[in-house]
């Protein structure tokens, strides 16, 4: 089988692509590095067929939708700030973006498109665990742009019959998580104040708790519903449970200092992951426990990563206060 991953580079992308070589699969994969990284498929890259291109402007790279049956879409812009302080590059990966991506699946008769949606569309919920029917209430432009793109793929799955489902990931983690220089991802901030024997800087109060959902786990679901006869469905993809900051930073051991709560983040995110569960017939299998112990057998891949402290977090956040508050 000829598959396709867009964001093949990234942190997901990457965990994709290995699990489906192991499958057999011919896959392609589209990525511009602009987050992912060529050292997350130096192990595969005689494998695959790598195919450098920006997916926000129309190319010739849509020529290798040919042939291809399934196409995998997770190539993203990603963290809060950098929208902010550019939502015309977000809008135009993460929208058009998905809009080309579409378009190239319907020309070539895909079989079918899994989109990689995000929880973030939920905003600050009014209900936990939160399901697919809550009300949509993005905070800034990347969880807008994710939902967007969301909104295209559903619209063409139904008008223009591309057999299309999304998933909507809740707080992903695992190994190869980003270690870009910008301040997100809370995993890549800890493990690398960790290598560096600096506290963990936990936002207020550490009592919040996320939907920490382990990468391989992610991986299974994209897998199930690209084989599943599901489509024009938007699905849920958790870890059927939530863990405070103060649960992570004592499983990883070490000093803590508190920084300031930020506007925009809710108290807790918690999927409700029962259509997952009836429809895909998938269910998480990585504890949390579990997933931070094998972070931690894999901890030097964070040995480049910025090393977060109070005073660069509050540089790096500015805008989020001035825009969010």
């Amino acid at each position: 089988m000829k598959t396709l991953v867009t964001g093949g580079a990234g942190f997901i992308g990457s965990h994709l692509v290995d699990a489906l070589l192991e499958m057999g699969h011919d896959v392609v994969v589209l990525d511009n590095f602009s987050t992912g990284r060529p050292e997350n498929l130096s192990h595969v890259e005689k494998k695959i067929t790598l195919v450098e291109c920006d997916i926000s402007e129309i190319g010739t790279w849509t020529k290798n939708f040919q042939d291809v049956e399934k196409v995998f879409h997770l190539a993203a812009l990603a963290d809060i700030v950098p929208s902010i302080e550019n939502p015309l590059t977000y809008y135009q990966s993460n929208v058009n973006g998905t809009y080309n991506i579409v378009e190239a699946c319907r020309d070539f008769c895909i079989e079918k498109l899994v989109y990689s949606a995000s929880s973030s569309c939920y905003g600050i919920p009014s209900s936990y665990p939160t399901s697919e029917l809550s009300e949509i209430k993005p905070q800034y432009p990347y969880a807008l742009t994710k939902y967007l793109g969301e909104q295209i793929v559903m619209h063409w799955s139904k008008v223009y019959k591309v057999p299309a489902i999304s998933l909507r990931f809740f707080n992903v983690y695992g190994p190869k998580s980003r270690t870009s220089g910008t301040y997100g991802a809370v995993f890549g901030v800890f493990l690398a104040q960790k290598l560096n024997k600096k506290p963990f800087t936990v936002v207020g109060d550490g009592k919040q708790t996320r939907d920490f959902t382990f990468v391989s786990d992610i991986v299974s679901a994209i897998v199930s519903a690209s084989f599943s006869q599901v489509k024009d469905e938007i699905i849920n993809i958790g870890s059927d449970n939530t863990f405070s900051i103060n649960q992570v930073v004592e499983l990883l051991e070490g000093d803590v200092v508190y920084v300031p709560k930020r506007p925009g983040e809710p108290d807790c995110t918690w999927a409700d992951i029962s259509k997952a569960k009836g429809l895909l017939n998938w269910t998480p299998k990585v504890g949390i426990e579990e997933g931070i112990s094998k972070l931690l057998k894999e901890i030097n891949y964070w040995s480049e990563a910025p090393v977060w402290d109070e005073e660069s977090i509050s540089v790096a956040t500015k805008k989020w206060f001035e825009y969010l508050g």
